[in-house]
């Protein structure tokens, strides 16, 4: 019985979109980070996108789009197509980009779709090698005495390590003085060279210095030691109680990129976020993995709401904007 032409595109009508949703991902995937390559996001970001790539049988490209503490990777995320090949890793900077920026092009609560939380890294403080003060009782007595004499580096307007500074400066009460650079990079190599005398950054990009001695370390920024530098005090056990900085990673979308495509792709996440090698490999790095309740895309909403009204205050009392 042949099929009249007619019935023939109603029938390749209703079969179209199954079989578009079955296909995806049909080419590669970008996840676009908003920091250079071999920084702490990068490296993550690349270790999550390669055990990802081979769930969804497609290549996850990534995409190092810098500058603006994050914001152009966010602001080129947000106007990118939403079918399912775009996506963002970024960190705290989602939550403190509306009080850091006076003409943000964005807005971190309406202008994305979310797809999960994904790891917390905790937050070393560090000085150069031959530092004088040989624990934080020390370096806290050093800071009153030499005041903006010191020079705290950080990654530039809006990156955690800049972050983590602005908390510390208002914890401790000494105006020390606060040097930027472009990235994490350099500011660790600044920090190598004596060039600044401290640093507040992610285990992700401080570990293997701490391990080798190069730098000196004063404390880790959690609630508790961490089993990957079990001999380092935290700061609040040294006496800079309620001092707790965690760097969270989220991945996001454009505002009306299809749920399927979301649900796949969070899958894939969720996938990579239990695999063995990918699991050694946060561990090495001193990350740790959120909760399952945490892997959703209500579950980065939420956190993204509580953070970004979290640190307005605090953004607003240290008094650092940008145009």
């Amino acid at each position: 019985m042949k099929t009249s032409f007619a019935a023939t595109v109603l029938l390749a009508a209703f079969a179209t979109p199954a079989a578009h949703a079955q296909s995806y991902p049909a080419k590669p995937i970008t996840l676009v980070v908003p920091f250079a390559a071999g920084g702490p996001t990068d490296v993550v970001a690349r270790t999550l996108g390669a055990a990802m790539g081979r769930t969804l049988n497609q290549t996850v490209v990534i995409e190092n789009k810098t500058g603006a503490g994050g914001t152009l990777a966010a602001a080129h995320t947000a106007r990118a197509t939403p079918d399912g090949y775009t996506f963002l890793i970024h960190h705290n900077g989602m939550a403190t980009a509306p009080a850091l920026y006076r003409k943000l092009p964005y807005n971190p609560l309406t202008d994305f779709e979310y797809v999960s939380q994904v790891i917390d890294v905790p937050m070393t403080l560090l000085g150069r090698k031959d530092l004088p003060a040989k624990d934080f009782t020390e370096l806290r007595a050093y800071l009153k005495a030499q005041g903006d004499k010191v020079n705290l580096a950080h990654a530039g307007l809006g990156a955690v390590s800049h972050l983590c500074g602005v908390l510390f400066r208002q914890a401790i009460g000494a105006d020390v003085t606060t040097v930027p650079y472009q990235g994490t990079g350099p500011a660790m190599n600044a920090l190598l060279a004596g060039q600044v005398d401290l640093l507040c950054d992610q285990t992700t990009s401080t570990t293997q210095h701490i391990k080798a001695g190069s730098v000196k370390l004063y404390g880790v920024t959690t609630a508790a030691r961490l089993k990957t530098l079990p001999a380092a005090p935290t700061l609040a056990e040294q006496g800079l109680k309620g001092f707790e900085v965690v760097v969270w990673h989220g991945i996001y979308a454009p505002k009306g990129t299809p749920k399927e495509a979301i649900d796949k792709f969070g899958a894939a996440l969720r996938a990579a976020l239990k695999d063995p090698v990918v699991a050694q490999r946060l561990d090495e790095l001193g990350a740790v993995v959120v909760p399952e309740a945490k892997q959703t895309p209500e579950g980065l909403r939420t956190w993204l709401a509580e953070e970004t009204a979290r640190y307005a205050p605090v953004i607003k009392a240290a008094g650092q904007f940008a145009d």
